[in-house]
């Protein structure tokens, strides 16, 4: 197992909540939601249109809060990591005791060769999961980056407007799967002379990801700047959550990359949960240069780190990670 020292601090006691600017994300993502679903239909139905968006708009938030993180990992076909069985395992029973969380989050790992990590749940029921191409890409020390930048997503509320973004985008993005049927039925309809439907309609559809995405970008960057900062003060090493950022830009792309045919923001990591993050090279600035008005009152000494060989902790191997279908599409 590894060595830690000083995993016994309270410094997460001191950090900031955030709940108050997620309402206000939370409030103005169904406001975009409803206008991206409301354009389209009104074009398609008129009056009616703006009925059945509020209808949605009206069922994705009942729905949204409510899944249970077991769930979500089901979709994933993720395994979970009974505590004390792994060194990964004692590093989020230390990192969930620093940031105060009033419960340990389950470990969860994802038979895939992606590189995504991220957090389900609330912060009293909450779950994280990493890939296996995450863990067989990044080191020990800049996973520990990455597991306290979601453990600060848990600690600082981040949880329920993540949840329904990753819902929002999901539905918008089954959308934009339709708006390429709408497409064919405009082609034949105009082979055979019959009426078509209104082009703006399905413009609008297919390219709502794409502005939720943007909308997202925008909402994101101050809770990420927050979540990087706070991952810094659990674990007390900057360097290795910049290089954790800088392997996660490589192998998920860049944001224009979700303008791609066919379908607008496919590449967004799935669960998205809020991913639109600010510019890498931005992050990566404010780890170097830290804000000492805004800096955590107390800090943590570096957890010291010793490396053992990391196997994989679901049984699969790279041949057993391949592509397969999910929805909305092919998830690698």
């Amino acid at each position: 197992m590894p060595s830690f020292l000083d995993a016994a601090g309270l410094g997460g006691r001191a950090l900031t909540s955030a709940s108050d600017p997620n309402f206000r994300h939370a409030a103005l993502l169904f406001t975009g939601f409803f206008v991206l679903v409301a354009v389209p239909a009104v074009l398609l139905w008129g009056i009616a249109g703006i009925l059945a968006a509020g209808g949605l708009v009206a069922l994705t938030v009942a729905l949204a809060p409510r899944l249970p993180p077991e769930t979500v990992m089901r979709l994933y076909r993720a395994t979970r990591i009974p505590p004390d069985d792994s060194q990964l395992s004692s590093l989020v029973d230390i990192l969930a005791y620093r940031a105060d969380l009033p419960q340990r989050p389950d470990l969860y790992v994802i038979p895939s060769a992606t590189l995504n990590a991220f957090a389900v749940g609330s912060r009293v029921h909450s779950a994280v999961a990493v890939t296996e191409g995450l863990l067989r890409r990044l080191s020990l020390a800049e996973t520990a980056g990455v597991l306290a930048h979601e453990m600060a997503h848990i600690r600082n509320g981040d949880l329920a407007v993540m949840g329904i973004a990753d819902v929002i985008t999901r539905v918008l993005q089954l959308m934009s799967y339709a708006a390429l049927g709408l497409a064919l039925f405009n082609v034949l309809a105009f082979v055979r002379g019959d009426d078509m439907i209104s082009w703006w309609a399905v413009l609008a559809v297919y390219l709502a990801p794409a502005l939720s995405s943007l909308m997202q970008l925008g909402l994101s960057r101050a809770r990420e700047f927050e979540a990087d900062r706070t991952a810094v003060a659990l674990t007390g090493d900057a360097e290795a959550l910049a290089s954790a950022l800088r392997g996660l830009e490589t192998h998920t792309g860049h944001f224009w990359e979700d303008l791609m045919f066919p379908v607008p923001a496919r590449r967004v990591p799935l669960p998205s949960l809020l991913r639109s993050h600010p510019e890498t090279e931005a992050r990566i600035r404010r780890l170097a240069v830290p804000d000492a008005a805004s800096s955590p009152p107390v800090r943590h000494d570096r957890l010291i780190i010793v490396e053992q060989p990391m196997f994989s902790l679901v049984g699969y191997g790279p041949g057993d990670m391949r592509p397969r279908y999910r929805w909305p599409g092919l998830w690698f």
